[in-house]
């Protein structure tokens, strides 16, 4: 399931930030924002990307580096947010 979600938020990326351009490789651990690709404007189209793409809920304070700066770490927040989200419908 990662994987899947990882090629999802790639190619979000790719069409979104790079226009379309994938040639130049995007590793999973690239920062995001130390490499330019995405500024606080990027920022919030990725969360309304997540939100609606995967069903999830971000609250403001789950807006930070730590969970959205590179393809890994956007991984790792969504299958968080959604076990969490499982765990607490379920």
């Amino acid at each position: 399931m990662s994987d899947a979600i990882k090629n999802e938020i790639r190619a979000f990326i790719v069409e979104n930030f790079l226009f379309g351009d994938d040639t130049a490789p995007l590793a999973d651990d690239q920062s995001l924002i130390a490499s330019d690709l995405v500024d606080s404007t990027g920022i919030l189209e990725m969360v309304t990307f997540l939100e609606e793409r995967f069903g999830i809920v971000m609250a403001d304070a789950e807006i930070v580096p730590a969970n959205l700066d590179s393809i890994a770490r956007i991984d790792a927040f969504v299958i968080r947010k959604r076990e969490t989200a499982e765990t607490t419908a379920g």
